[in-house]
């Protein structure tokens, strides 16, 4: 019974309750990998997540994938709320007051989806993001272009030239609609929470620590939008529970997938360009405070179009069945009082 309970979504403590934040990239709505859609509701019940942020969402031959979702997961005994969306997705135990295309994808940009969403009196701000995956920067200092993936003449070291190159994708405004809704979210009371697939590093990766790892060509780079989401008040979950980029790098994509051809996963297939690229983030607020937080996937990448099992001391969960993406999720537990 005490096991039960401790695994609980639905934890009631003397100090709160616990809350469970799932960030997902679900790989064209698990259409890549046969049988990938059902493995996407096992593990939203194996995780017991309570809020979901969903990336790749489509909603093909014009059918809601929140729909499907809230109508399978009942069918398996289970009640979730979600709302129709398009590329960036919400998933939730709790009902959700009201959601918007707070950046609406445009031109396969990216985009992020909001909603408000009520947790038994306390009412928080959730964000999905899905960034855009072009001029991609992250792939310069490894010797390919951001945009069409083409082994470039020459390296590109210069912090100045990544950084010109990563602005010229429409990263960098969807973060700023974030984060001043988010400001305006905590004015009126709420708390504010984003998960997302940024397609792009954290600067708290690229440092003195890692300019010689990873295939980073001793780039130390202040990337632009995990910085803003910082300067901002926003806490990185991953970096607040593990701080050493060395020893914890949390890789997220590209994440060996033992069913996918390993040309589907390998975009720099003569590079070693792991990253971690999928992120939960938080508004510090005396109503919540973080547990734990893992990373959910195969124990292994892709390194140099090679499968390379994941040398780190990360903690990571691996799937009991299928998994249904090229990226690895990111799960925190956090205590919300």
């Amino acid at each position: 019974m005490l096991l039960f309970f401790a695994l609980s979504g639905y934890l009631n403590t003397a100090q709160g309750r616990e809350l469970k934040v799932l960030q997902f990239n679900i790989w064209q709505e698990g259409t890549v990998v046969e049988n990938g859609y059902p493995a996407i509701l096992d593990e939203v019940i194996r995780l017991d997540a309570d809020l979901i942020a969903l990336s790749e969402v489509r909603n093909y031959d014009d059918i809601s994938l929140a729909g499907r979702l809230v109508k399978d997961l009942k069918d398996r005994g289970y009640t979730f709320y979600s709302q129709r969306s398009q590329d960036t997705g919400i998933l939730s135990r709790y009902p959700i007051v009201k959601q918007e295309a707070l950046f609406p994808v445009k031109n396969d940009q990216g985009s992020v989806t909001k909603a408000i969403i009520d947790v038994e009196g306390t009412e928080i701000a959730f964000y999905s993001a899905h960034l855009d995956y072009r001029h991609c920067s992250l792939y310069l200092p490894r010797g390919y272009d951001g945009s069409t993936w083409k082994k470039l003449d020459a390296i590109v070291t210069d912090t100045a030239v990544i950084a010109e190159y990563n602005l010229k994708s429409m990263r960098d405004e969807a973060i700023r609609a974030v984060i001043e809704d988010a400001e305006k979210e905590q004015r009126n009371g709420r708390l504010a929470m984003l998960g997302g697939d940024f397609n792009e590093p954290s600067h708290l990766d690229w440092t003195e620590a890692t300019k010689d790892l990873f295939d980073h060509h001793g780039v130390v780079m202040e990337w632009h939008n995990t910085k803003a989401l910082e300067r901002a008040g926003f806490k990185d979950v991953y970096r607040e529970v593990y701080p050493n980029p060395v020893t914890h790098p949390g890789f997220t994509f590209p994440a060996d997938n033992p069913l996918v051809d390993i040309r589907k996963l390998a975009w720099s297939p003569d590079a070693d360009d792991r990253d971690r690229i999928d992120f939960i983030f938080y508004k510090p607020n005396a109503k919540i405070k973080l547990k734990r937080v893992i990373i959910v996937g195969p124990k292994g990448s892709i390194e140099r179009n090679e499968r390379v099992p994941d040398k780190t001391e990360d903690p990571i969960m691996v799937p009991k069945g299928i998994w249904a993406t090229d990226h690895k999720a990111v799960l925190a537990t956090f205590e919300l009082n």
